[in-house]
């Protein structure tokens, strides 16, 4: 065989290799881009996504889009050849495996992460729209979870009121942890609490739970093997008692990031205002009890998702902007967005079409 020829043929067949290797070999990368968006003001899935009592709810127009992002599943492993594709592509990101399925956690436990996250901005939505329509919603401190084997094993409950710890009344969960690593490892501590058989009968009836159902309970604690403060294994949180029933559905979709459209997306159907004023505006950003907007993943995907779908102005928050303005597809106008008062001022001013004055997000 000619020397030429043979060259020939073994670069072909190194090629060959490469290419299938390329294929074959899975790297540990994810692959984002961007998800549906739904209007929180109609329907997702065929159902209303905000149900409020009949009777209660406006006349709406126009849309508030919450946005997601579509994530490759666990299983899905890449190739070479799909990482390269996705880098090339500007309407993706290709991230760490890790990033998205940290190394130890498995998948449902992502998952599960992910609803209850969602679980809970949907419950900080509703108390930041009833308070921003004036209502009066009360918190309290509760048992969010108890830690299987922990000393608050079979003492403590999920859904038990905390109200007080060693005799100090709790306003917020963040104290508990403070009052009981007040004590050393092995010492007990003495929670008052009512328990949460007692604290659902008083929210189903929409009342506070009656301070005569409180007891105390003795907890041992034990020590956290990472920095040797005492605790007793519980994760405290927050519940709140609402005047009406408001219902949040919206299947398939995980995370907090929908907190801010949600609570504009109440104001709008609980109120006789009309927030946008028939534009079409969309957005994204995690939100907390006293309505401070917090800042989210795949922010990218976010606007070309809100694009795509011909979303006018997109509330982003303020954390996010830097990154966003970097991308920001043509025609869509990126509105700073640290709390939501400051979302409802940026809708007054697009109602108005006073849209010079928005705060608009800059690289810079």
């Amino acid at each position: 065989m000619p020397r030429r020829t043979a060259t020939l043929l073994t670069s072909t067949l190194l090629l060959i290799a490469l290419l299938c290797a390329a294929m074959l070999i899975r790297e540990p990368y994810a692959k984002m881009s961007p998800g549906p968006t739904y209007n929180t003001l109609t329907k997702g899935h065929g159902e209303t996504v905000l149900q409020v009592p009949k009777g209660m709810a406006h006349k709406t127009t126009g849309h508030l889009n919450m946005t997601t992002v579509r994530v490759t599943n666990s299983e899905y492993r890449m190739s070479i050849i799909g990482a390269v594709g996705g880098w090339l592509d500007s309407d993706t990101i290709v991230v760490p495996y890790s990033t998205v399925y940290p190394d130890n956690k498995s998948a449902q436990q992502v998952n599960e992460e992910n609803a209850e996250e969602f679980n809970t901005s949907q419950e900080s939505a509703k108390v930041v729209a009833l308070r921003e329509l004036g209502h009066d919603v009360p918190a309290r401190t509760i048992v969010s979870s108890v830690v299987k084997d922990s000393p608050a094993h079979g003492t403590l409950h999920a859904g038990d009121v905390i109200r007080a710890v060693d005799g100090t009344a709790v306003r917020k969960p963040q104290q508990v942890a403070k009052l009981v690593s007040d004590r050393k490892p092995g010492e007990s501590v003495t929670i008052s609490l009512i328990p949460a058989k007692e604290a659902k009968r008083a929210e189903k009836a929409g009342e506070e739970p009656d301070p005569a159902d409180e007891r105390e309970v003795t907890v041992r604690t034990k020590e956290e093997p990472e920095d040797g403060r005492a605790i007793v294994g519980i994760q405290p949180g927050t519940a709140h008692t609402f005047p009406f029933k408001i219902n949040i559905t919206l299947h398939d979709v995980g995370g907090p990031s929908a907190g801010l459209m949600f609570a504009l997306g109440l104001v709008d159907k609980l109120s006789e205002q009309d927030l946008t004023g028939g534009r079409f505006i969309a957005g994204t950003g995690t939100i907390d009890d006293d309505g401070k907007v917090g800042e989210i993943g795949g922010i990218q995907m976010k606007t070309i998702a809100a694009r795509d779908e011909g979303a006018e102005f997109f509330l982003t928050p303020k954390g996010n902007c830097h990154t966003a303005a970097k991308t920001k597809p043509d025609g869509l106008t990126l509105v700073e967005t640290g709390s939501m008062d400051q979302a409802m001022e940026s809708l007054k001013k697009i109602r108005a079409g006073e849209t010079a004055d928005l705060p608009v997000c800059s690289e810079r």
